[in-house]
Order: C-alpha cells, then sequence, then structure tokens
C-alpha cells in the first residue's frame, strides 16, 4: 500500500512539473488574441479619426487633411466602355489595412491568435538588448491585412470610392515568405537606390522629418526617412533595438514602403486618384495615418509616420503579451462619387 501511495506521488510530481514546464514554454511563445473580430471593432477604433470629410468641397468636421488631396467639388470619370459619368468628390479618411507586427512567426494576432502554416523557428524575431558595440538589433515579421472596415460595417457603398476593390478581410502579404525581409544584403539588391541615402547628409535631413513628423506633417519628398522611428531602407527586418513601441512602428513603415516599391499599395489621394488608384514606387508618406489597434488601442487621435512615440504611445507595451502589435492604417482616400 505505502509503495502504491509513493508511486502515486511521484507520477503526481513528475505531472506537476511537466504542467509547470509546459507553461513556462506556452508562456515564451505565445500567440495572442488581439479580438480584432469581437465588439472591439467599436469600442477600439479611432472613430473621430475618420474626420473631416470633403463631399462636393465642402469639409465636415475638422481640418486634418494632406496637403496633396484634391480640391476639387465635382468630376467626372469614364466607365469600361469610354462613357463618362459626372459626380461629386469625395475625400475621407479611411481605415483600409491591419498590419500585425509579432516576434513569433507565423504567429497571427488578428486572426485569435492562431498559428499560420508558414514559416520556421529560424525566423524568430527579437525585441534586441542594450550593446557597447552597437551588434545587437530587433527583428519583427508582419503581416498584412486588407481591412475595409467602413464596406464591412455597410457604412459606405462598396461598388464606389473602393480604390482596390477589397470588401472584407483578407491576408495579403507574409515577411516570413518574403527571403527579402530576413537579409539585409538581399534586401539591398532588390531595392540599390538605398546606397544613395547610405551617407551622413540624407541621414541628416531625417532630422528635419522628425520634426515634421512630430508636428503631424511627415515630409513626402523625404521618402527614406521614417521620422523619429529610423530609416526606411534597406526594407528588411532586422533594425536597431529602442522601445517596443517604436520598433514594431518602423515595422510598419517599413513593409508599407517595400510594397509601394514594389507596385503593390497604390496612391489613393490627388486629383489624379479620382478615378482610380495609381502606383506610386515611393510612399506618400501624408496620405497615411496609424492607429494601434492591440495591446493598447488609440481611440481619441491617429498619428503619422515618424511621430514622436512619446506623443502617442512610448507607453503602449505590455511586458510579455506586449511582443505582438497590432495596428490599423488609415488613408486618405480621394475619389469620384458617381450618380450612375
Amino acid at each position: 500500500m505505502k509503495g502504491w501511495v509513493l508511486s502515486a506521488a511521484v507520477v503526481a510530481g513528475l505531472l506537476a512539473a511537466l504542467l509547470v514546464m509546459g507553461r513556462a514554454h506556452a508562456t515564451d511563445t505565445r500567440c495572442p488574441d488581439a479580438e480584432v473580430l469581437s465588439a472591439k471593432l467599436i469600442t477600439d477604433v479611432c472613430w473621430a479619426c475618420l474626420f473631416p470629410v470633403k463631399i462636393a468641397g465642402l469639409e465636415l468636421f475638422g481640418s486634418d487633411k494632406p496637403d496633396r488631396a484634391s480640391d476639387a467639388w465635382f468630376c467626372t470619370c469614364d466607365d469600361h466602355l469610354g462613357v463618362p459619368h459626372f459626380g461629386m468628390a469625395v475625400g475621407m479618411w479611411e481605415p483600409a489595412r491591419i498590419i500585425e507586427a509579432v516576434h513569433s512567426p507565423r504567429c497571427s494576432p488578428t486572426l485569435g491568435g492562431i498559428r499560420l502554416p508558414i514559416g520556421s523557428r529560424r525566423l524568430l524575431g527579437t525585441a534586441g538588448g542594450r550593446s557597447d558595440d552597437a551588434g545587437d538589433g530587433a527583428f519583427f515579421n508582419y503581416h498584412w491585412f486588407a481591412f475595409p472596415l467602413l464596406i464591412i460595417l455597410e457604412l459606405i457603398w462598396e461598388d464606389r470610392c473602393n480604390a482596390d476593390g477589397y470588401v472584407d478581410i483578407d491576408l495579403m502579404y507574409l515577411s516570413e515568405l518574403d527571403p527579402t525581409w530576413n537579409n539585409s544584403e538581399l534586401a539591398f539588391f532588390t531595392n540599390p537606390e538605398a546606397a544613395a541615402f547610405a551617407n551622413p547628409v540624407a541621414q541628416a535631413a531625417c532630422l528635419t522629418d522628425g520634426v515634421a513628423a512630430t508636428a503631424g506633417n511627415p515630409i513626402d519628398e523625404l521618402f527614406w526617412c521614417a521620422g523619429t522611428w529610423g530609416f526606411l531602407y534597406p526594407f528588411a527586418g532586422k533594425q536597431a533595438d529602442g522601445s517596443r513601441v517604436r520598433e514594431s512602428s518602423l515595422t510598419v513603415a517599413r513593409s508599407l514602403a517595400a510594397l509601394h516599391r514594389r507596385g503593390l499599395a497604390r496612391r489613393t489621394m490627388g486629383n489624379d486618384a479620382m478615378c482610380s488608384a495609381p502606383i506610386d514606387l515611393f510612399i506618400p508618406k501624408s496620405q497615411y495615418k496609424i492607429t494601434q489597434f492591440y495591446p493598447l488601442p488609440e481611440t481619441q487621435r491617429a498619428h503619422v509616420i515618424g511621430e514622436s512615440p512619446f506623443r502617442w504611445g512610448q507607453w503602449r507595451s505590455i511586458a510579455g503579451t506586449g511582443e505582438s502589435h497590432v495596428y490599423m492604417l488609415w488613408r486618405w482616400n480621394d475619389c469620384c462619387a458617381t450618380l450612375f
């Protein structure tokens, strides 16, 4: 009898030890659920960031619009037969994308914390660490989702003012499948113009962009700069270490710049974007603004690319679970709302 009791105690102890080890392992590699597809679509979205809205030249509720936005009142667009249709010019900020920056490859907080069947452990990210030789750095993977929130909630028509045709959530791009994201040298050969900005003069110009971005007006002409976040080139995941918010924000900005450079992201502001969104190979930074959705949402205002995190979210990170960040990308959309 005593032998059975002793054996049961040993087995119970081993199970307890394995349970603790399993929990520790799960904590190290956990993939959190950002609860995007929940009531947070109402409570954790900056609805005030939709404004101003311009309709036929009339600007409603605010004045925070890009300088390069269209000032047209009325417009015409040709249909597929070449017949022009008359309409009124509409301009507004629209939530268009969700971008998640994650340390753990394959992890998708947007999709409920599932692990996608892609990538490998070799792509495990890191937050970096302080080192005297600057040899250490941070690395995030990113996932891009089409997220036309206004269409999903049926707040706007899906057949007009829809620059890219998306009407639902769609997974568009994953860094785990991009060999240039994990290799800075390979990224350089796909974007050799980076050599033109690898000098003190070009890098010093980013100081100006940092000041302008913190004031809410990033400089589009300095397309190699991400303001106070760092440099956009190379379009790779490795970067200098810093706060989690700054690191994940630079990941978002680099991914956006890379997709523009490859013709996979388009310009949606300006008179020439009223009927169709033209390809812009260099990121028009003033077209975008960003809000953090997870772990700590921005619900009162949005920030622009390169704006100092001390203004909007240096504290928006949680140890452990804060290693994954989900951002909502807003873009200014100029369009011609035709009558037919």
